[in-house]
């Protein structure tokens, strides 16, 4: 579409020049000057980010991205040599001064030192493309900027500015491309992974495109905020089988804090970026993002299969499963991701007394470490008080396909 544009453009340019005595020198020179800056607007607009560096960054490792000038091979054809691009980090502050000046500033300073952040911009004859790919590229370190409050580094966004300056063949004009990547959060140090995580989530899933960078709401609805976890679920753990409607209410519970509440009452609702992920969840060292991060990697780690087979029901509260379990047969059980754990899940099973008197008990919760030593099904098939998986199958026949072969002899 661009280049057809382009074409368009190089046509209308001759036929303006060959009218240009019916023209006159009033309308010609303004005319020309039109044509300036409807070919300089498209080609900075075709200058585009194709491979994203990652959204969180740890300094001293290395990544990759690669920016594509989707008019290089029609445009720049005569060039002498390779033009080369330069990749800088910029702060949050830095881009909206970029995107207010409609990115014709240049940049004064980058916040962070990044190494091999220059690179030939090449075309490609055989698959007609321009590009130029930052293969190794490693930020060395990174200058914090002034924060707001309470903000945590986490919460601090930058962004990768690719630039270059292009002269057009055959007009020869001069033109400073440059573009943004999408914004990311530097760590220097593993555990912050997951803030920075919930940072770029968040900013993924409720910005809207076109906008000041980097600013995104800090209340969005209860349903969009569903949409993101089931979808952020799905996309993590690999699975085709998302998040159900009861799962919903229990996540609502837990982020709002209201146990009162029945589940239409949660759909008018808003919730925060500090009930997502500043705020300790009541009773718990942990936020609502931390513990829901513990569940993804728990989950994509050792309990997919049984997940997928909805063997799983993982969100719900240990009330709930009280009241489902009381009224079931004795070794009656269920599964559920730990409350009080990160990345724990639990068995609840029903024993029943002499008397017919029931006891819901819970099993210690099973972390990643202890399912990579022995993983879920054998657990299960190994405990003779669990019968039959809620509401009535037999374990068995619900776990058999997850069982081990047993090695007789040497184990």
């Amino acid at each position: 579409r661009c280049e057809n544009l382009v074409e368009v453009y190089f046509q209308l340019q001759q036929q303006v020049m060959a009218a240009s005595a019916e023209l006159g020198p009033e309308l010609l020179p303004r005319l020309l000057e039109r044509f300036n800056e409807v070919l300089s607007s498209l080609v900075k607009s075709s200058f585009l980010v194709e491979k994203q560096p990652p959204q969180v960054l740890k300094t001293q490792t290395k990544f990759q991205a690669s920016v594509r000038f989707l008019l290089g091979p029609q445009l720049l054809k005569a060039a002498p040599k390779p033009y080369v691009v330069r990749a800088d980090m910029v702060t949050e502050k830095q881009a909206r001064e970029l995107e207010l000046s409609n990115y014709s500033n240049t940049l004064s300073e980058s916040t962070g030192e990044i190494m091999h952040n220059t690179v030939a911009l090449e075309t490609n004859p055989t698959s007609g493309t321009c590009c130029a790919n930052f293969k190794n590229v490693l930020l060395k370190k990174i200058k914090r900027c002034e924060r707001k409050g309470s903000e945590s580094v986490t919460e601090e966004k930058c962004a990768v500015l690719f630039s270059t300056n292009v002269a057009l063949t055959p007009s020869n004009i001069s033109i400073h491309l440059q573009v943004l990547s999408l914004p990311i959060v530097v760590i220097v140090h593993g555990n912050q992974d997951n803030n920075a995580k919930a940072t770029v989530l968040w900013d993924n899933a409720f910005s809207d495109i076109e906008r000041v960078p980097f600013v995104v709401a800090e209340r969005v609805p209860w349903e969009k905020m569903c949409d993101t976890l089931n979808l952020k679920f799905m996309a993590e753990v690999q699975t085709t089988k998302g998040l159900l409607k009861e799962h919903y209410f229990f996540l609502a519970q837990k982020i709002f804090n209201d146990h009162s509440a029945r589940f239409e009452d949660f759909q008018g609702r808003h919730v925060s970026w500090a009930q997502f992920n500043k705020e300790i969840l009541p009773g718990r060292g942990f936020t609502f993002w931390q513990w829901f991060d513990g569940v993804l990697d728990l989950t994509k780690r050792c309990l997919k299969s049984y997940w997928s087979d909805r063997l799983i029901m993982g969100f719900i509260s240990k009330q709930y499963v009280c009241k489902l379990l009381s009224a079931e047969p004795d070794g009656t059980f269920l599964l559920r991701f730990s409350d009080s754990e990160i990345g724990g899940v639990t068995i609840a099973y029903v024993i029943r007394g002499k008397d017919g008197s029931s006891q819901v008990e819970n099993i210690q919760p099973f972390s990643a470490k202890d399912l990579s030593i022995r993983s879920l099904g054998d657990r299960i098939r190994d405990l003779g008080q669990l019968r039959n998986l809620y509401p009535n199958i037999p374990k068995d026949q619900a776990f058999g396909s997850h069982y081990n072969k047993e090695q007789t002899g040497k184990d």
